[in-house]
């Protein structure tokens, strides 16, 4: 029995080896340090089933450790107006002195899933590495809450780390907007809200490969892009469950989009970062070229062969490192730490 098992655990190996490379041989402009057979292979497009699938395993994990260095408090703080309070977690490295630079960490998920509580590591490593009061933001999930109710809640928490700087111990002046994918079009979105209301003005907005614009998902043809992690069915699934309809050619409510927005002058100095796979590469780089058109300055870092999120499943490759030295590096200059 012992023996069978064995052969027939070897013969999945062998095939599941021979699928990647054969995968692998039909991209040839994928990175080479990026080919995991998990990529392809362990990413089914996003659908209402898995997506609840996704939220309810989300809702039975425990949280990733914060390391023992890192201070990690759970807050609820007001939400927006008639919505119920926003969760948020506040990270501080012991010691840290009062007046300090920090960082509203946003969650990506494509608007549908993820968590703040997730991204532990993430926060935590911000707050010990770069010296900063970091508050990861909780956000009302799509489609139970559309748009706006996810960037209300991050503008609540940035609102919240503004007026109360002196007792978080934070520099309101120097606060920056961190997001990844979905995470990175709130952030993004955050960055023009708050320069239109005008009561707080974050210092910088880091987004790594930010979903930036919904008419990526009316267009059929993405010349091999998306074919990896985030693909088309899921971008459109998630804009349709955060907008609460289809997208449109002609319309999105305002700031729901940030790619739509015409004048893009006076926001916030900004890093944008994707790779050449990634779906959003071209809305990426698009926004990056009008930002530093209206501007803005604007820092646009490619990543040849690179598909989405993939310093996340290759972190230890040479690409993955270059790639966050390059944003943390920027989030130093922008927070004034460098």
């Amino acid at each position: 029995m012992t023996i069978r098992r064995g052969l027939t655990l070897g013969a999945v190996g062998l095939a599941a080896w021979w699928l990647v490379k054969r995968r692998a041989a039909s991209y040839p402009q994928l990175n080479p340090e990026l080919r995991s057979p998990f990529v392809r292979l362990w990413t089914p497009p996003f659908t209402a089933g898995v997506v609840s699938v996704m939220q309810a395993l989300q809702g039975w994990a425990k949280a990733p450790v914060v390391p023992p260095d890192v201070q990690v408090e759970e807050r609820r703080i007001p939400g927006p107006a008639g919505a119920p309070d926003v969760l948020v977690y506040v990270y501080r490295p012991h010691g840290l002195p009062a007046g300090a630079a920090a960082i509203l960490n946003i969650h990506g998920g494509g608007y549908v899933t993820g968590s703040a509580a997730a991204y532990h590591p993430q926060s935590a490593s911000y707050a010990r590495d770069l010296g900063v009061v970091v508050v990861g933001v909780e956000y009302r999930l799509a489609p139970g809450t559309p748009f706006p109710g996810p960037l209300e809640d991050c503008y609540a928490a940035l609102i919240w780390m503004a007026r109360h700087a002196d007792a978080l111990g934070l520099d309101p002046a120097r606060i920056a907007l961190v997001g990844d994918s979905a995470g990175g079009g709130l952030a993004a979105a955050l960055a023009q809200l708050a320069h239109d209301r005008a009561e707080v003005r974050p210092a910088f907005q880091l987004l790594y490969y930010p979903m930036l614009d919904d008419r990526t998902a009316l267009t059929a043809a993405h010349e091999d892009r998306g074919d990896f992690i985030w693909r088309p069915a899921s971008n459109l699934y998630g804009w349709t469950a955060y907008l609460g309809r289809p997208p449109r050619p002609d319309s999105a409510p305002e700031y729901a989009v940030p790619a739509r927005r015409a004048d893009l002058s006076g926001l916030s100095p900004a890093w944008i970062g994707v790779g050449t796979l990634d779906l959003f590469c071209p809305e990426d780089r698009e926004y990056a070229r009008r930002l530093t058109g209206a501007g803005v300055p604007c820092e646009y870092h490619e990543v040849p062969g690179a598909y989405h999120a993939f310093e996340r499943f290759a972190p230890q490759s040479s690409v993955a490192g270059t790639f966050t030295a390059s944003a943390l590096n920027a989030l130093r200059r922008g927070l004034g730490l460098a």
